[in-house]
């Protein structure tokens, strides 16, 4: 029986995507788990595996297809011996399920596929090998599980909603401004004048560039942002980093070169667990707080910047966290991170030290209410026991969401990060 294969949501913000390229031809032989295709989304370029067996009948969307809308058939998979002319006709069961909207199913990212009624083909369960892996981890029956992928595959955060994790719990945060921004839509602004004769060269906007620029809108217009600035010192900061360097092999799996960035990711996670209040999201219900320390870091790619995440970060030791970052960051350059390693996380990390700047406000990365912008570190005069004197001083902003951190928390956090970075040696406890 032909089955369409759809266009994924590989991400929480995405709605349409580009069809990169197709990695199997027409007449060509495809196992569940087989990488069929690429597709450009919002936040990288991103691996398609096949749901189901069968034979690639017919690929109806080509590749360097752009603004392929999420859900919309691509190709059709057929059994050996049936032929197709065009997309294979909806499941019953599926074309008569209402699409879920966010209050129906919290769980759900915002943009999801919608709902199949069942997800299970005879008695095979159709789920992705993340989600039968993390199902069979923690010994739970799919069965009886909605997916919430295409054809109602189901997927991660399926699972994640039926185990009752806090990332299930955070979806409504998530989904809130999209749900505020379809009930009274913000007008469009007027075309912007140019001035008579000036040339111009027009660079269309990117999937990413758009998703960008309508999230930080969003952020910006929708949460009540306020901010606490503190300058820091660095020297003992630096001085154990170059220490710890000279420690590190040469070359082979335990080589490791710190940056200072490393270390600021490891102050915040050590200052988040200390002081909890601060990972945090706002729902109309609840503040929800998370238990497990998941910083994103602002990486700049070609075409924005995108968030990659390093999970546990409080209890990781330096070494891990450097190589770790190195891997994120090379990888989400080649757009070749997985949606789980970008998607999430409870606090972000902006550092444009590196280019000179000196202090910065961030724009708070949702459903997230803190993000810390990180300046350069530079020889300043300071004051120390009564007389002038030489330091090396960063000054970092926290900016937060004032629903969620009031001025006492957001104030208390960062006098706690600068004495974590100021004492550095307390990140060896």
């Amino acid at each position: 029986m032909a089955t369409n294969i759809l266009m994924p949501a590989l991400s929480p913000t995405m709605t349409e995507g580009t069809l990169a390229r197709w990695l199997k031809n027409e007449g060509d032989k495809v196992k569940s788990g087989d990488v069929i295709a690429e597709i450009e989304t919002d936040k990288a370029t991103m691996e398609v595996e096949a749901v189901d067996e069968g034979i690639l009948g017919k690929i109806l969307v080509p590749g360097g297809t752009a603004n392929v809308k999420v859900n919309d058939p691509i190709a059709v998979l057929v059994e050996e011996g049936e032929s197709v002319d065009g997309p294979a006709p909806a499941p019953k069961s599926a074309a008569a399920t209402p699409a879920p909207t966010a209050a129906a199913a919290p769980a759900a990212a915002p943009t999801a596929a919608p709902t199949a009624a069942v997800a299970a083909s005879g008695d095979r369960v159709v789920a992705s090998p993340l989600a039968k892996r993390m199902a069979q981890q923690a010994g739970i029956s799919l069965a009886g599980v909605s997916g919430s992928g295409p054809n109602g595959r189901i997927v991660k955060a399926d699972v994640e909603a039926q185990l009752g994790k806090p990332a299930a719990a955070a979806a409504p945060a998530a989904a809130a401004p999209a749900a505020t921004a379809a009930a009274a839509p913000a007008p469009k602004p007027a075309p912007v004048a140019l001035p008579a004769g000036a040339k111009t060269t027009a660079v269309p906007n990117s999937t990413m560039r758009k998703v960008i620029a309508r999230r930080l809108s969003e952020s910006k217009a929708t949460i009540p942002h306020f901010y606490v600035a503190m300058d820091i010192e660095l020297d003992a900061l630096l001085d154990l980093r170059s220490k710890l360097n000279a420690r590190s092999p040469k070359d082979g799996a335990g080589a490791y070169k710190l940056s200072v960035n490393d270390l600021v990711i490891k102050a915040a996670a050590v200052t988040l667990r200390r002081i909890p209040g601060v990972a945090a999201s706002w729902t109309e219900e609840a503040i929800i707080r998370y238990d497990e320390i998941d910083i994103s870091v602002a990486v700049a790619i070609p075409d924005g910047l995108i968030t990659p995440i390093v999970k546990n970060a409080d209890v990781k030791g330096l070494a891990a966290i450097s190589n770790e970052m190195k891997d994120l960051g090379a990888r989400a350059k080649s757009g070749k991170l997985k949606p789980e390693e970008f998607q999430g996380g409870c606090f972000s990390i902006s550092n444009m030290g590196m280019y000179g700047v000196k202090d910065f406000a961030a724009i708070i990365n949702p459903p997230q209410a803190g993000i810390l912008a990180v300046g350069a570190g530079e020889q300043r005069a300071v004051v120390k026991n009564g007389a002038l004197a030489i330091a090396t001083v960063m000054t970092c902003q926290l900016s937060v969401d004032h629903r969620v951190i009031d001025g006492s928390l957001a104030a208390e956090w960062m006098a706690e990060f600068k004495r974590v970075v100021e004492d550095p040696l307390s990140l060896m406890l």
